[in-house]
């Protein structure tokens, strides 16, 4: 207990180091209700890092967003996806906040956007204010917290950045009161042979390994048996008070006989290296359980910049004869931690598990440009697509290719190019190349038509096909009828779907003028504020036309009343 007692008291004063770097109870808080996180930063979601925290706003929308400091607004973006309806307040101390999935902008931000969005035609816009033009002060409402963009639910997300190199740095660390009594949760572990003489347990491939609670709240491995070099992984999370949410956590370390091996926190991260967390957790574990290990080695080709520390890189040489007492403490920015000791002896034994065998035809060198042709398709991988050289599994058809499946990890883009000669001029403006999933269910792939070729630029590895989409999208009145009276309506909805690729486009005209229709994907809306005041008339006519990804139009008119 003493023991662990000097332990917390060790992460508190790197938490309180931590700090130091950062103003304290400089910063107000986005909302005026109690901070409780619904994800924090540094969470390991697909494909990147959490570069903030989400606030739950109880489950509602609208509430205010405050500045957290006085400052100016640098950026706003409105967009369908990521984050939504998003500010950006620079302030003199060298930082920059970020208020993102908002419902709607203060009243002089929101009359700006507007402006603009009307200027343009256009509900998605980014605009890049000069410094001053909208002043804000520490305390004063510039928003109202919203569900808007790629957001699962009602919530603030919320970013400190560092202004000068756009960094994201963890909230937390500004002074912000966030309870959390609740140690990190261990939920997996897990042994890595690395070189090829190497076993653990008397596997040469990946193992879960067990292991029991002890009385004073440490885990204890069972005894591992190994030989050659080896490493550990393990499946954590956060869980803070008030919350169910499973979290992120702050730092993992891993020490072997006394020497820290490996070390890394989420005190920041650079936007440009987030998709390397890929090389961070396994990968293909995640693609196999949905679970993400985060592995407390670091492989060649990971280039992040989380680590404090590094010995070997965090791998383990295990001699026989030797014995190898490995320690790893898990914590969260309140100073909370968990330990896991894994005893590990050094023992030559015979493989009762071997190598699979992941040999096919084809072997792709990672840092060289690859070119397959599978028949219905030719598929480019420029250098560095992926981390490291593989087997790539390839399978030609006459219409449809696939390629691996998404248990490996692109990192960049690849390309993949259909013929389409051998379909009509007709069907060929109906067609698009399509991914399909598990189910054998189409999805869109952004199709490029161009010099008698069809191309699509993705990272995702799978099965792919030509499908063909004649089908116009749907265009429904939602809250409305036609030759309806509407003099006490506020807002006009309207539903837009499309069964196959998706819409591309939508425009909205009233007696003739264009009307700003905020698009929500997430419900198939599209919405009109009557209080931009368009049109004065008490007929009007409404026309909104929709087109989806191939080019198919449908368009609707309806005539309504208005005083």
């Amino acid at each position: 207990m003493r023991r662990n007692f000097f332990l917390v008291l060790f992460f508190i004063a790197l938490h309180l180091s931590a700090q130091k770097k950062y103003p304290q109870n400089e910063f107000r808080a986005p909302l005026d209700i109690p901070l409780v996180l619904a994800g924090t930063f540094g969470e390991l979601r697909s494909n990147h890092f959490h570069a903030g925290m989400d606030i739950k706003t109880q489950q509602r929308e609208g509430l205010p967003v405050f500045a957290i400091d006085d400052g100016a607004v640098t950026r706003i973006k409105v967009s369908n996806w990521g984050y939504g309806k998003a500010l950006y307040v620079a302030h003199p101390n060298g930082y920059t906040s970020v208020y993102a999935h908002l419902k709607k902008f203060g009243p002089e931000i929101e009359e700006y956007v507007k402006k603009v969005q009307y200027e343009k035609q256009s509900y998605e816009v980014e605009m890049f204010p000069d410094y001053g033009e909208l002043k804000v002060t520490k305390g004063s409402t510039i928003a109202y917290s919203g569900n808007t963009g790629s957001s699962a639910g009602p919530h603030l997300h919320f970013e400190i950045r560092n202004s000068v190199n756009g960094k994201p740095t963890n909230p937390l660390l500004y002074g912000y009161e966030v309870r959390d009594a609740t140690d990190p949760s261990l939920l997996g572990l897990y042994g890595y042979p690395l070189s090829n003489d190497a076993l653990i347990n008397q596997s040469a491939e990946k193992i879960q390994l067990n292991y029991t609670r002890q009385p004073d709240g440490s885990y204890l491995a069972d005894k591992v048996t190994a030989i050659g070099t080896i490493g550990f992984g393990i499946n954590t999370f956060d869980r803070l008070d008030m919350a169910a949410n499973k979290n992120g956590v702050y730092a993992i370390k891993q020490s072997v006989n006394g020497r820290v091996y490996s070390e890394f926190d989420f005190e920041s991260f650079s936007f440009g290296e987030t998709r390397y967390i890929n090389t961070l957790i396994d990968y293909a574990h995640f693609y196999d359980h949905r679970q993400r290990i985060q592995k407390c080695f670091k492989e060649p080709y990971n280039h992040l910049n989380i680590y404090k520390a590094l010995y070997n890189d965090g791998k383990i040489k295990v001699r026989e004869g030797m014995s190898y007492n490995v320690e790893l403490l898990i914590s969260d920015l309140a100073g909370n931690t968990t330990k896991l000791i894994i005893p590990v002896e050094g023992k030559k034994e015979e493989a009762k598990i071997g190598k699979k065998d992941k040999t096919t035809d084809n072997y792709l060198i990672a840092e060289k440009p690859n070119n397959f042709d599978l028949g219905a398709a030719k598929v480019y991988f420029p250098a560095s697509t992926f981390y490291e050289d593989f087997f790539i599994k390839l399978e030609k058809g006459s219409d449809t290719i696939t390629i691996h499946d998404n248990s490996v990890a692109a990192h960049r883009n690849f390309t993949i190019s259909f013929d389409p000669s051998k379909y009509s001029v007709a069907d060929r403006k109906q067609l698009f190349i399509a991914h399909l999933d598990s189910r054998m269910r189409p999805s869109y792939s952004k199709t490029y038509k161009r010099d008698g070729s069809f191309t699509t630029r993705t990272r995702t590895l799978g099965t792919y096909t030509l499908v063909k989409d004649s089908i116009a999208p749907e265009i429904r009145p939602k809250n409305f009828k036609e030759k309806q009276w509407l003099s006490n309506y506020s807002y006009l909805s309207l539903t837009i779907t499309d069964d196959l690729s998706g819409i591309d486009s939508y425009s909205a005209t009233l007696n003739g003028k264009w009307i700003l229709m905020e698009y929500e994907p997430k419900t198939n809306t599209i919405t009109y504020d009557f209080g931009d005041k368009v049109v004065n008339e008490t007929e009007c006519e409404l026309k909104v036309t929709v087109t989806d990804n191939v080019g198919n139009s449908s368009t609707y008119v309806a005539t309504f009343f208005r005083k």
